[in-house]
């Protein structure tokens, strides 16, 4: 049985007038990248920042590299990172400056020459914080998590406002520190994200777990490998014709529609003459493979961005 790095049991959080965190488990075993997926609100956030020793918890239990914060709280901040959604430093900070100034924090360090090579930061060494762009920034905050050599790192939606190539670079290192066997803990609400990084994830609602598995035993379960769009030059009409007289559900988004299927070569006849009977003015076709987004879709009925 795999050592576990973190365990959840009954953790809840409650703020005025807003259930944040209702009553979550979880086990993340060690030198995997597990992910917290939901929505803005979902709860993700304040789990972290609970597991994190932020924010007390109202009730429940907490298990870090099998220890607790109430006998354990200077060992465990020694061997964890953690990185905020935002990071605050002084303007005039350079990169090397924040990271001799955080790893002299501790009594175990990375070097802030191999640090400044992790996240590509070695032109920018001696450059002011404020100078950085933002996807800079963000590697800048990571490498600050990792200062300490953490054996747990956490990351609270490190890509959100980043540009592609700014997330495929963040990605990247990911992906180097579970092959140096770290355990990696995110939250993300972007789907591409989730699946291209995580072993495991628990998909969060209303601050309760609603599913938890791999990305791909998640999508299997849905029975629903394809998904056939219709894209319309504007808003999506009303589909009650169309799934008439096509005898399938429609799911109607913004200036579409999907529907599942799991045999699209038999559906596409039906479907075009069924859009020639209602009179159904869409641009195009498109078939792609269920992804996350539709788990979630399934699950909620709603948008992993709303």
């Amino acid at each position: 049985m795999t050592e576990s790095a973190l365990r959840l049991r009954g953790l809840r959080k409650t703020f005025p007038k807003v259930i944040a965190v209702a009553g979550v488990d979880l086990d993340v075993a060690r030198g995997e990248v597990f992910g917290l997926l939901g929505p803005n609100g979902a709860g993700k956030t304040t789990t972290l920042e609970v597991i994190e020793g932020l924010t007390e918890a109202d009730a429940g239990e907490i298990e870090i590299l099998g220890l607790t914060w109430a006998r354990n709280g200077r060992e465990i901040r020694s061997r964890i990172g953690v990185q905020l959604q935002s990071t605050s430093l002084f303007n005039k900070i350079t990169p090397r400056e924040a990271l001799d100034l955080y790893g002299s924090y501790y009594p175990r360090r990375r070097s802030t020459e191999e640090l400044l090579k992790l996240v590509q930061l070695e032109e920018k060494a001696d450059a002011y914080h404020i100078t950085l762009s933002g996807g800079q920034q963000q590697r800048l905050a990571l490498a600050m998590a990792l200062v300490n050599d953490p054996e747990l790192v956490f990351l609270d939606e490190p890509t959100t406002g980043l540009d592609p190539q700014a997330r495929r670079g963040l990605w990247d290192v990911v992906r180097r520190m579970k092959a140096e066997g770290r355990t990696v803990v995110l939250t993300t609400h972007y789907m591409d994200e989730a699946e291209a990084l995580c072993d495991r994830l628990a998909i969060m609602d209303h601050g309760k777990v609603i599913a938890t598995g791999t990305p791909a035993s998640l999508i299997a379960e849905l029975a629903i490998p394809s998904v056939v769009e219709l894209t319309f030059e504007g808003n999506a009409p009303d589909p009650a014709a169309f799934e008439a007289a096509l005898g399938l559900r429609v799911e109607p988004r913004a200036d579409l529609w999907e529907i599942p299927t799991p045999d699209p070569k038999t559906l596409l006849p039906r479907l075009l003459e069924a859009a020639e009977a209602a009179a159904v003015p869409f641009q195009q076709v498109h078939i792609r493979r269920a992804t996350l987004e539709d788990v979630f879709l399934h699950r909620t009925g709603r948008s992993l961005r709303e």
